[in-house]
């Protein structure tokens, strides 16, 4: 996590801890009148962090290396008017000028120089809200949409041994739509007898980037945490009513933050399940570095064995590991892609790739790579050269490799060391991520599946990546027996039920987390569960997985026709989908952690809402993100291809019992 990041949650606690701590302490009850109508002005600070993938600056500019994230402080100013018609419900609106103007992070060009991009992008916005005061005293909520007018998008590029390119953004949005949320708290400055009441109002609010993707090319989009002050002006009727107003006399607050602790069961433990999935395979192939030779572990054959060799062998003819943890079976099937790219091909000779090659030093070096796959499928396979073009780049169109990671710059610049491959031709593709999805048709595997992901017990701590240090679980059957889970520092994690009943056929068990906050105290909170196993049971289980280059969960709008018309189909009514999310291990661990919530979550709209629409009933939703905990990853992190499977949402369909 950045510095600046820091900052901000720093800042942002402050300013709620204050907020709140005016409700906290004692408070004098003061008559006094109460406007119906405010007016004022407020000032603010933005801190603005940037996301997505952006190099095409406008017409005129691409630069030859992509931005993804950023930030900048910058000011915000509004005029503002408030209904109050009584102490708790209300409306608020602002009128302002909203600047997201901040620094990308520094790139390195492909000439080994320097590159930084600027902007200043503003808007004048208009923020309409609605303003709850819960506890009718000086504290109040406020949540709403904003519509933000595009007034200046400017930009500054950077890089040495280069003219500075100034200019501005094309295809910016004229008015976009979004939201914010925030909390602020009344400090009256004037006496409580006066008809006209001034107060001074400390507020910290956030604005969501949905929606707010300024430009309607590329991904990139904004977020902003914004803390400010407001000033006040109402005046009463004569002749109103004083209203008991309670005010806010502060006093010191340390307290630590609580945990909530769940823990959530399956009614019996299926032991295995038979299972049919279908295997997403990633349209690259990654080179070892230093070397621009096939890598040894992809399988490369023989001309007589590839005149045998037949897609469909790789279903049944693999390793049984589908766990629901790390999985050779997967692997050995994507190893094979040469040979299944060589089997479609043969198939269709009408069809046509292009490789394009990446060394992260030169695109000489790059399309050596890409030649010496064409080289293999050409002569093992015969297949016609014209069909196969070449391509050689210094990074890949779609990088690993982001800004402000310098301590895992090693992982990411071998993510980068690839050879994409990418068709028009639909008999290899298989169109799950919109028209311009670069993925390969899947391959099917039929398999057993031990420990499937609805046989564990899952123990939630919300709330522990803010308050706990660590946390650990003790779970103690009716004989006092105690099994000993964790340390662990996220939010949740998971044992398989039939660990924790071992040879026992059912169990009742006491559950109690104890966790250390990072003062140093302990948190215990304490929960039940029954387990059972039951039976291997006959039915047969679905499995998809959709697959992410771009670390922003919106990316999973674009699976939403394959959710809606592939996936969405076979789920049977009153039967269970369990979506799990992962992340690779490269990032911070927290932000990995909320990342595969949200994909994992965005997915369980989709498919509820087809679901709706289709009329099925009773399907029971078990939705989890594990982030990058390596316990729980559907592969290992050693090489760039598990990394980039990782980066997955996975989908479990269990048909009604």
């Amino acid at each position: 996590m950045s510095k600046h990041y820091k900052t901000i949650q720093k800042f942002s606690f402050i300013l709620l801890v204050i907020i709140f701590a005016g409700t906290s302490g004692h408070a004098q009850k003061i008559e006094r009148p109460q406007p119906v109508w405010w007016f004022g002005e407020s000032g603010a600070a933005n801190f603005n962090t940037y996301r997505g993938t952006t190099q095409v600056l406008n017409s005129s500019v691409t630069v030859p290396t992509a931005f993804h994230k950023g930030k900048g402080v910058r000011p915000y100013a509004s005029l503002l008017t408030e209904y109050r018609p009584n102490k708790v419900w209300g409306g608020m609106l602002n009128i302002a000028y909203d600047n997201r103007g901040g620094k990308f992070d520094r790139v390195v060009a492909p000439c080994n120089c320097a590159a930084d991009l600027s902007t200043n992008i503003s808007y004048v916005t208009v923020e309409p809200s609605l303003r709850i005061a819960p506890f009718a005293n000086a504290l109040y909520i406020f949540a709403g949409p904003t519509v933000s007018f595009n007034v200046t998008k400017a930009f500054t590029y950077v890089q040495e041994k280069q003219t500075d390119l100034r200019g501005d953004w094309s295809d910016v949005k004229k008015v976009a739509l979004s939201a914010q949320a925030g909390a602020g708290i009344d400090i009256p400055l004037s006496k409580k007898s006066n008809t006209t009441q001034v107060t001074l109002s400390p507020f910290v609010s956030f604005l969501t980037d949905f929606g707010h993707e300024p430009r309607k090319v590329e991904s990139w989009s904004f977020y902003t945490i914004r803390t400010g002050i407001a000033l006040k002006f109402g005046v009463a009727k004569k002749g109103t009513p004083a209203a008991v107003v309670a005010e806010p006399v502060p006093t010191p607050v340390v307290a630590e933050k609580d945990v909530h602790f769940s823990v959530r069961a399956p009614k019996v433990i299926p032991l295995n399940r038979q299972v049919k999935e279908t295997f997403p395979l990633r349209n690259s192939v990654f080179f070892d570095m230093g070397s621009s030779e096939i890598p040894n572990r992809y399988v490369t054959l023989s001309k007589p064995a590839a005149i045998a060799f037949k897609e469909e062998e790789l279903q049944n003819g693999q390793p049984d590991n589908l766990t629901n943890g790390r999985s050779a079976r997967q692997m050995a099937v994507y190893h094979n892609i040469l040979n299944i790219l060589g089997d479609r091909l043969r198939a269709n000779p009408n069809s046509s790739i292009t490789l394009t090659g990446a060394s992260d030093k030169n695109p000489a070096e790059g399309k050596k790579m890409a030649e010496n796959i064409k080289q293999y499928l050409v002569t093992v396979f015969d297949i016609n050269p014209s069909r196969i073009s070449t391509e050689g780049r210094d990074k890949p169109v779609i990088p690993s490799e982001q800004p402000g990671a310098t301590n895992e710059l090693a992982l990411l610049r071998i993510g980068d060391r690839r050879v994409d491959i990418t068709s028009t031709s639909s008999e290899l593709l298989m169109q799950v991520g919109g028209d311009t999805s670069p993925f390969l048709r899947p391959v099917q595997i039929t398999s057993v599946q031990e420990n499937p992901l609805d046989s564990h017990v899952l123990f939630n701590v919300a709330g522990a990546n803010d308050a706990l240090a660590s946390w650990i679980v003790d779970v103690t059957d009716e004989q006092g027996n105690v099994q000993h889970y964790g340390p662990y520092t996220s939010e949740q994690a998971s044992i398989p039920g039939k660990t924790i009943l071992g040879n026992n056929s059912q169990g009742n068990y006491t559950v109690l987390m104890t966790g250390q906050t990072k003062s140093g105290h302990s948190i215990t909170k304490e929960s039940s569960v029954s387990l059972m196993k039951m039976d291997d049971p006959k039915q047969e289980g679905l499995r998809y997985s959709i697959l992410f280059d771009f670390d922003r969960s919106k990316s999973i709008a674009t699976y939403e026709k394959f959710l809606t018309d592939i996936v969405t189909p076979l789920i049977s009514e009153n039967g269970t989908v369990i979506i799990h999310g992962h992340t690779d291990i490269i990032g911070e661990e927290k932000y990995n952690f909320n990342l595969s919530q949200e994909r994992a979550n965005s997915a369980r709209g989709i498919i509820e809402q087809a679901l709706s629409k289709a009329g099925k009933k009773g399907v029971k939703f078990e939705t989890i993100g594990f982030g990058e905990d390596t316990r729980m990853a559907p592969f290992e992190n050693n090489l760039p291809e598990e990394r980039f499977y990782n980066r997955a949402v996975i989908i479990d369909i269990i048909p009604a019992m």
